[in-house]
């Protein structure tokens, strides 16, 4: 009877201590998303505040907390359902409602009922590419992305502030319309079916360790010379590299048709003379 009793307490002892891995595995992934949102809502404080940039800079700061969450709970097995629609919330405020204010109170401001429409068509086509990115999200590995990541497009916004608060304290007309335009851009290509590359071929370097680390010191070095140049050209860059790659191969795919055009007009007169001749 004793044995019993000592064996049923074991099984309680090990369950409980299952559960507590359990609940520990799935609490850091969801502390990591906490601070996540926590940025994002210091962003919006300092945009109401008017510290722009101090905003800018807590919206990069939730970026790396993204990053984190996502790299911690897949590496944990700890992913879940409930894990990502608390990261989607949060990604929502950071990403979303986080730089259309900045840019707005910063710069869109002066424009009025036009400028706040802006900001809000940033809100809602983030909130829709966070919805469709649910609802397409599966087990298997992306190749690319459909559309700009919402991350990317919120990284652009506060890269852009950073570079240019410091020439633009309180930008002029044309400037306000030119980030006016800019925001609208932002907003369809989070929505567009633009394909964005997901960096897959950096896995290959993975073999190559000296390598991909040398690859990360240079950049790193890259962008601690000029922080404010280097991380607005790499987000530039990343945003204009999807429409860039869209239109060489529409532009590619053109030119096969009109070869193939040519072949055919080129093959029917040949046709036509030969029976001629006949």
């Amino acid at each position: 009877m004793q044995d019993e009793v000592k064996t049923r307490s074991r099984s309680r002892r090990r369950k409980k201590r299952r559960s507590n891995r359990t609940v520990g595995k799935y609490l850091l992934p969801n502390i990591l998303t906490t601070g996540n949102l926590f940025s994002g809502f210091v962003s919006l404080v300092y945009s109401i505040d008017g510290e722009y940039e101090k905003a800018a800079v807590a919206v990069l700061v939730s970026w790396i907390f993204d990053i984190l969450d996502g790299k911690v709970a897949r590496l944990s097995g700890a992913t879940s359902r409930f894990g990502v629609e608390y990261d989607s919330l949060a990604d929502l405020v950071s990403f979303g409602v986080a730089p259309a204010l900045l840019i707005y109170l910063w710069a869109l401001k002066p424009l009025g009922r036009i400028g706040w429409l802006g900001a809000f068509l940033f809100v809602a086509c983030g909130a829709l590419r966070l919805a469709r990115f649910n609802v397409q999200a599966s087990g298997e590995e992306k190749k690319y992305f459909t559309g700009l990541p919402i991350p990317g497009a919120a990284g652009f916004i506060a890269t852009l502030t950073l570079f240019a608060y410091p020439f633009a304290h309180q930008p002029g007309r044309a400037v306000t319309w030119l980030f006016l335009i800019i925001t609208i851009s932002l907003a369809l290509l989070m929505v567009s079916t633009v394909r964005y590359s997901v960096f897959k071929e950096l896995e290959s370097l993975r073999t190559r360790q000296v390598t991909m680390i040398m690859g990360i010191l240079a950049v790193l070095v890259v962008v601690a010379a000029k922080p404010r140049y280097m991380l607005f050209a790499l987000l530039a860059a990343y945003t204009l590299s999807g429409p860039s790659v869209s239109l060489g191969k529409r532009i590619k795919s053109l030119d096969l048709k009109v070869q193939e055009c040519g072949e055919t007009a080129s093959a029917r007169s040949n046709k036509d003379g030969s029976l001629k001749q006949e």
